[in-house]
């Protein structure tokens, strides 16, 4: 038995390496087939690694309150026309508030922050207290934050990210050191430890935090607010009724009116990319079974011919003793090897594709199970196109196959 398998295996590979122009062509459609799952699926599983190292930056348990939704498709001007959300709000909700365990305002603007001769702009600037470590998710890896007492009057000190303090102490301690955002000078208490990219767009480094007074101080109440408050994640529900019956009060709705204030949380987030997910991998099982299909026929067409030219070999075989179990097999193992080599390509191409996406966009590798379902699933394809051939090759009379011109 091994030895016939193996006899009709190097047959298989012989006739393949005979027509290997046309094999080749055959295998396209299961090519690009395989390229696009595999890379659909090594997209998706860097996006999902990307996407949850992005959502650490937005608490579960962080409530956040601003005027626009983070999703919407209303008129913007809707949101446009809401008053802002006041700083003097984070007092009140953390005084009435019965889940509230922190609240920090937060307003942000962009600004070139300078030492000596060196500046670094579009810096992200963001005002807040002393709290915000608790509303968000940031750790400091030198020095502190600063303190009730500094946020309260307002200090000219400042938090700075990785990259502001990589661009402007390149081999210097920065703690201690005074920079100027404008004209205003403040002494860096702190850097904030690494965070990376949100979502691959842009990087959560290059920011510098100071207290909120400052802020009005030098930049007037310019710039949009936002309130972070952070809830039990076990009473999530409750907080975000609590919080909007609150804000209802403080700006004074009457019950028929509509919010004009908007709550978000990260779910909002996980809802957006869900869809984003679902429309990528839809795009990529749709290119696949089309480029399956395809392949699959083509694979069917070739080794039709391929049993048309050869159906005198079918007939001499059958003569000398071979039973059609073993052509069956003979033309199915032509067809699996030539569907398994069109995957290996695939998957070869895919591997550098992934490894692309490893280098220029974000952190990404081919899963293991996800190359193996598709070389599997390759196999499964040459099985399937290639059992009618090889019926009709093992059906074939040995008598009218010799007299075959």
């Amino acid at each position: 038995m091994i030895s016939i398998l193996y006899e009709n295996l190097k047959i298989a590979v012989l006739a393949i390496i005979a027509n290997r122009t046309r094999a080749i062509l055959t295998t396209l459609g299961i090519i690009i087939g395989i390229l696009a799952v595999t890379l659909m699926g090594t997209l998706i599983s860097g996006l999902d690694q990307s996407f949850e190292r992005s959502m650490s930056f937005l608490s579960r348990d962080v409530i956040f309150v601003s005027k626009h939704p983070w999703f919407s498709h209303d008129e913007w001007w809707k949101y446009r026309n809401r008053p802002d959300i006041k700083v003097e709000y984070a007092d009140k909700i953390r005084e009435i508030s019965n889940y509230a365990l922190a609240v920090s305002p937060e307003k942000n603007r962009m600004s070139t922050v300078k030492y000596q001769d060196k500046s670094v702009m579009g810096v992200r600037t963001i005002g807040t207290t002393n709290e915000y470590l608790q509303t968000s998710s940031i750790n400091i890896e030198n020095g502190r934050f600063f303190s009730a007492g500094e946020s309260r009057t307002g200090a000219p000190v400042c938090v700075i990210g990785v990259d502001v303090a990589e661009n402007l102490f390149e081999n210097e301690e920065p703690i201690g050191k005074k920079v100027k955002f404008g004209n205003h000078p403040f002494r860096i208490i702190g850097v904030i430890e690494k965070q990376g990219k949100f979502l691959g767009l842009f990087s959560l480094d290059n920011q510098a935090i100071i207290p909120i007074g400052t802020f009005h101080r030098i930049f007037s109440r310019r710039g949009w607010t936002q309130l972070n408050i952070k809830v039990p994640g076990d009473r999530m529900e409750e907080s975000i009724d609590e919080v909007t019956s609150i804000l209802r009060r403080l700006r004074r709705l009457k019950p028929q009116e509509e919010n004009n204030f908007a709550i978000n949380q990260q779910e909002a987030f996980r809802a957006q990319y869900n869809k984003i997910k679902l429309a990528i991998g839809g795009t990529g099982v749709f290119i696949t079974v089309l480029s399956l299909v395809v392949g699959g026929i083509g694979v069917m067409n070739i080794m039709f011919v391929s049993v048309r030219e050869r159906t005198k070999e079918i007939g001499i075989r059958k003569a000398v003793g071979a039973k059609n179990g073993v052509i069956l097999t003979q033309f199915l193992l032509e067809a699996i090897i030539i569907c398994g080599l069109a995957g290996f390509i695939g998957l070869t191409l895919a591997y550098g594709g992934s490894l692309v996406i490893d280098k220029f966009l974000f952190p990404s590798t081919m899963p293991l199970w996800l190359g193996t379902l598709a070389f599997i699933l390759a196999l499964l394809v040459g099985i399937i196109s290639g059992i009618a051939p090889s019926y009709r090759a093992a059906r074939l009379d040995p008598i009218e196959a010799l007299r075959y011109e």
